[in-house]
């Protein structure tokens, strides 16, 4: 039997590596989906909302290296496109498959036709879109080429009248080449940086995602140069475990330890990172900053020497250039002081809160402390991330997945499937806020459907917290941030899985075990303190004006309540401001 157009693409993602594609299927993605049935080597994973499943292929494809998702004509693959912006902002490959309208009505304005290549150019790294059998294979050889190499989002086109036509034979390769090339700076620019770091005794070596395969590197470059070492939010994992001279993170949700740390230095090594808050940054030091992507360099800071090459290959070559410093005097400094830091971490894990007020640091600690060592952990933007980024420790096995960079709402549940079903053997835990997972809640029964053991602990403040935050700092009383949720522990039970109420600070631990105990999906909602602040590494003088403001405002409207509670809430932290 001829084989359709359809066919071929399937076999060419089995080839590339693809095991699943997360859509919903429907009208022009009918024929592939048939396609992938008739295969049998690939799975076709129904997410409720294709949003859901380009989170869940953004997941997949940090942890395996490459992953799919599709979307039906029009509102279909327009549903796709949160989910690939943060694919692509975090340099994760993944193929995109966006079905139309047939080809014959293009330009016609027929019913759900849209403009791919319009749609997608911002979010991808490659976006056409066939309209012969000629072109097909030959265009997806080139999209998955493109989104391994360049490390981002590439878009397939392919009108639903194509995916069912004969296929024809390509003209061109339709081998995948994946790389591993050594990348590393010239021996004039390491003999620059071994320089600067070799003639300066205050050194604060800074890290993100890209020193993921460089632990052992990293960790010899501090002990020769006597340097504490900070990191971002997603250098975390990489970064913190088995590491004498960890400092913290900082950015809007690190610590004053690695903020001090940057500051009170002569010179910051940047590796791997893109960090984006330059107000965290210092501007009267020398930076040296190191990265694959060559475009990135100086784009955040004002980098004295900035050189392109992977972390591992450049410190290899540049460990031998580098003294044994005798001195560790701002080292033992630094450390002292991300000692304390984490001694005021530990305040509002003893204080477990009270009822319907539960301390959310006491419940990231106690998920810490009981979950597996090589757990992946999923992390909602806004509060949930702060949780997570203090509470949760690196091992070397864990994994921490967020939107990092495009800070977008809802992820943590979806990516949570992504992660479940590509990982099956590692426990997958999902920090979820509640107005994150309200927004995508029907693909709980996703969850269900494919019995993926994952465990959602819901941080439920009824609020935007974050938002709300962010409001109060800037002077302004915070408007619309409150929220009225379902129960959720009996929407979990409604799609067919265990679900947990908590409403008492005593009972977290016992929730959280038997969680961890229970086969299949268990969601458990903690009812937590929406007072609870996340205070950044550096209090500026309008943060605590725009506070004061805020509050003033509240009480003369007459919330009096709430502005007690706020400060009854964060006292400890108000004290430390004082």
């Amino acid at each position: 039997m001829s084989q359709k157009v359809a066919d071929q693409v399937v076999d060419i993602l089995v080839q590339s590596g693809v095991k699943r594609i997360y859509a919903v299927t429907g009208d022009s993605l009918n024929e592939l989906n048939s396609s992938v049935k008739r295969n049998g080597k690939i799975e076709w994973i129904h997410v409720r909302n294709e949003e859901a499943g380009a989170f869940a292929a953004a997941a997949e494809a940090e942890l395996e290296g490459i992953a799919c998702c599709a979307g039906s004509s029009g509102p279909g693959h327009v549903h796709l496109i949160n989910g690939l912006y943060e694919a692509n902002r975090g340099h994760v490959p993944v193929i995109a498959i966006a079905s139309t309208c047939i080809s014959t009505e293009f330009g016609t304005d027929y019913f759900q036709e849209t403009n791919t290549t319009k749609l997608f150019d911002d979010c991808s790294v490659y976006n056409q879109i066939a309209t012969t059998p000629e072109q097909a294979p030959r265009m997806l050889q080139a999209a998955i080429q493109h989104a391994i190499t360049k490390k981002g989002v590439a878009v397939f086109g392919i009108p639903g009248d194509l995916a069912a036509k004969q296929a024809k034979e390509a003209s061109s390769s339709l081998k995948i080449y994946k790389h591993t090339s050594i990348i590393r700076p010239s021996d004039e620019e390491l003999y620059q940086i071994a320089d600067i770091l070799n003639n300066n005794e205050k050194i604060t070596v800074y890290c993100g995602i890209g020193v993921k395969e460089a632990h052992s590197e990293l960790i010899q470059l501090a002990e020769k140069l006597k340097s504490p070492i900070g990191y971002s939010f997603r250098g975390k994992m990489a970064t913190q475990y088995d590491n004498p001279y960890e400092v913290g993170m900082t950015g809007l949700l690190g610590l004053p330890s690695a903020f001090h740390s940057m500051h009170k230095s002569d010179v910051i090594l940047l590796l791997g990172t893109d960090f984006p808050y330059a107000q965290f940054m210092p501007l009267d030091k020398k930076i040296i900053q190191i990265d694959e992507r060559a475009e990135i360099l100086g784009r955040r800071a004002k980098v004295e020497i900035g050189v392109c090459g992977k972390i591992k290959d450049t410190l290899q070559v540049l460990l031998p250039l580098i003294k044994n410093k005798a001195k560790d005097i701002f080292l033992k400094e630094q450390l002292e002081r991300y000692k304390e830091v984490k001694k005021g971490l530990k305040i509002y894990v003893d204080d477990k809160g009270k009822k319907d007020l539960i301390h959310p640091e006491y419940v990231a600690d106690t998920i810490n402390r009981l979950a597996e060592d090589d757990a992946i952990f999923t992390v909602d933007t806004g509060m949930c991330c702060v949780w997570g980024a203090r509470y949760i420790h690196a091992t070397g096995k864990r994994k921490m997945l967020g939107s990092f960079n495009h800070g977008t709402m809802a992820n943590a549940m979806p990516m949570a499937i992504g992660a479940a079903l590509s990982q099956p053997e590692k426990q997958v835990i999902a920090f979820c806020g509640d107005g994150g997972l309200s927004m995508l809640l029907g693909d709980l029964a996703t969850i269900y459907q494919y019995k993926l053991p994952v465990k959602i602990f819901v941080f439920n403040n009824r609020a935007l917290g974050m938002v709300k935050l962010e409001m109060e700092v800037d002077g302004i009383p915070d408007n619309e941030t409150d929220m009225i949720n379902p129960d959720f522990g009996m929407i979990a039970q409604a799609m067919g899985f265990k679900g947990i109420n908590i409403h008492d600070p005593e009972k977290v631990e016992a929730a959280i075990k038997e969680a961890f105990s229970t086969e299949g999906p268990v969601l458990v909602n903690f009812m937590t303190d929406p007072n609870s602040l996340a205070l950044p590494p550096k209090i500026e003088w309008s943060q605590i004006k725009g506070m004061s403001t805020a509050m003033i405002k509240m009480m003369l409207s007459g919330n009096v309540k709430e502005v007690v509670d706020t400060i009854s809430s964060n006292i400890k932290h108000i004290k430390e401001i004082i």
